[in-house]
């Protein structure tokens, strides 16, 4: 698999205010990857920048479908005519642009590999964007290569923190944001709607804050409530409770792969909890190693934390990443629909069941969880 280009971080984008342009005057941008709330916001932002009048955007700012696979022609006739007397840059816009790249990328080249001068400029919205071809290798010598995704250890609580002060008017704490995140995950569009929500119900008063009760009991849709209610029961052991909320959930339409990855996400914090009390540079305590593990540091969420891992044990705790890689696996092939896809989920449910395994035991295959 081809590597996707390295370019600016959309995410940094969204939140400076100088010119992203400033710096070159590139024919061609790209928008590469595949989160809409992103390359939402750097639409109306680039927009802003090229077409800073209102009453010029109808003319100057022109948006393809690249679902459609648009003359490429119409396209580039549209960015190369160049305004008489209005300051706006014509910009033409393909959104989800794939197809389209790939059926004239011999003209996207060339227009990519030289600078722009008093033209117009193309702006390609695509989901990936392989640094190897000629024409990612023209953009980065002329154009503007903008990454539309998280990257991998981006501190997007911190970010997120800085979003709900500029967009919301609100201080959003560490322990919030972390819940927030844990609770929806990189959606940034559901993430964004539910920091609206809480901001829009706090008093007008000096100081907004959007506390971790606040998001607790905002608790994002009805499934993603009882996900989180199901994950709670089945850390404690409670797994006729669990295993009632998965059929639930999975009764009304949630993918079992989904399912998994929020259980993974949850458990693996456990299993490095554990991990870590049991190294030579062990925490303080439970509580400081769970906040070192990434749960969310406030009080409800590290009390419910430190209850399933006194009740999954040290020895639980050291299987659980080999079990959730086998439910994993089970998922992706043999399990991967209907009831066996549910079995192996309850399966992994009831592997919590039964009280703490001792450090030095050994878990009994055929009864998961029990002792030997």
């Amino acid at each position: 698999m081809a590597k996707q280009s390295a370019g600016l971080c959309g995410l940094d984008l969204i939140l400076d205010a100088t010119d992203i342009t400033a710096a070159a005057a590139p024919a061609v941008i790209v928008l590469a990857g595949d989160c809409p709330f992103i390359s939402r916001h750097l639409l109306h932002r680039l927009r802003d920048i090229f077409c800073p009048a209102e009453e010029d955007r109808s003319w100057a700012w022109r948006e393809f479908s690249g679902v459609e696979l648009p003359d490429p022609r119409d396209v580039l006739d549209e960015a190369a005519t160049a305004p008489l007397f209005a300051t706006a840059t014509r910009v033409a816009v393909v959104r989800q642009a794939d197809s389209f790249v790939s059926a004239s990328r011999d003209l996207l080249e060339r227009i990519a590999d030289r600078p722009r001068s008093n033209r117009g400029l193309v702006l390609l919205e695509v989901k990936s964007f392989p640094g190897t071809t000629r024409l990612a290798k023209a953009v980065a010598r002329h154009g503007l290569l903008i990454e539309v995704g998280v990257p991998a250890r981006f501190n997007l609580s911190s970010w997120l923190r800085k979003w709900t002060k500029h967009t919301h008017q609100a201080e959003l704490p560490a322990a919030a944001a972390g819940l927030l995140l844990e609770r929806l995950g990189n959606d940034l569009g559901q993430v964004d709607q539910a920091l609206g929500r809480l901001a829009a119900a706090l008093p007008a008063q000096e100081r907004r804050v959007i506390s971790p009760e606040a998001v607790d009991a905002l608790g994002g849709s009805g499934n993603q409530r009882t996900a989180w209610e199901m994950l709670g029961a089945a850390a404690a052991g409670q797994t006729a409770e669990a295993i009632t909320l998965l059929g639930s959930l999975l009764e009304a339409g949630e993918s079992p792969i989904g399912l998994s990855a929020q259980t993974a996400a949850v458990f693996r914090r456990y299993a490095t909890a554990a991990r870590l009390l049991a190294g030579p540079d062990r925490p303080a305590g439970i509580e400081a190693a769970l906040r070192e593990a990434g749960v969310a540091a406030w009080p409800k969420a590290l009390a419910e934390a430190e209850r399933a891992l006194r009740h999954l044990g040290s020895r639980r705790c050291r299987e659980l990443p080999g079990w959730l890689a086998e439910v994993d696996r089970s998922l992706k092939a043999e399990a991967s629909r209907g009831l066996r896809a549910r079995l192996a989920l309850e399966r992994f449910f009831c592997m919590m069941t039964g009280p703490p395994t001792a450090a030095g035991g050994r878990p009994n295959s055929r009864t998961p969880g029990g002792s030997r």
